[in-house]
């Protein structure tokens, strides 16, 4: 497939929720973007020892395993929901509460290296998955959450909910 440079979505392709995360996003190749991310990424939590991966900054507050873990579920749903759309399937996919998954993710009980290991292995599909979408898939939406969401969108959500986690973890986990 030939690389095709994805444009940032307009607002009416997503939540309004989303835009935060969207936001975050350079301008340009969001499939670079993705790619990039993954060394940066990987880097920052290998620097991280096992022990302080249970770190929270306050009471009540994710684990460094929780907030990965909830970024790897994250982008699994995201890409699910990608996938759907660009195969043409406009069956309604309903939303997901990350409050709930992250206590039955039990990332807490999971070794530090293992979770760094899934978050790149589940980067690496999604990149493969986006990267052989023809341009015709990109455009195409579906509704996800009681919204309206193109592939497109989905591509940038995910890598500006991991910008997003990654700010906090150096701000505030650090």
């Amino acid at each position: 497939m030939a690389h095709l440079l994805i444009d940032k979505p307009s607002a009416g392709e997503h939540a309004p929720y989303y835009s935060k995360y969207i936001d975050l996003v350079p301008p340009g190749d969001v499939i670079g973007i993705l790619r990039t991310q993954i060394e940066g990424t990987l880097a920052t939590l290998n620097s991280i020892p096992e022990s302080d991966s249970l770190r929270r900054y306050a009471e009540g507050k994710w684990s460094m395993r929780e907030v990965i873990g909830h970024v790897i579920d994250g982008e699994r749903i995201f890409a699910y929901r990608a996938l759907r759309f660009a195969r043409n399937d406009r069956t309604p996919l309903p939303g997901f509460e990350q409050d709930d998954y992250v206590p039955a993710g039990q990332f807490d009980q999971r070794p530090w290296a293992a979770l760094i290991r899934e978050f790149e292995a589940v980067r690496r599909s999604t990149l493969c998955f986006f990267v052989g979408l023809h341009e015709a898939a990109w455009s195409r939406s579906g509704p996800a959450s009681g919204h309206e969401v193109s592939v497109r969108a989905l591509a940038y959500i995910i890598a500006g909910h991991e910008l997003h986690h990654m700010a906090i973890l150096r701000q505030r986990y650090r």
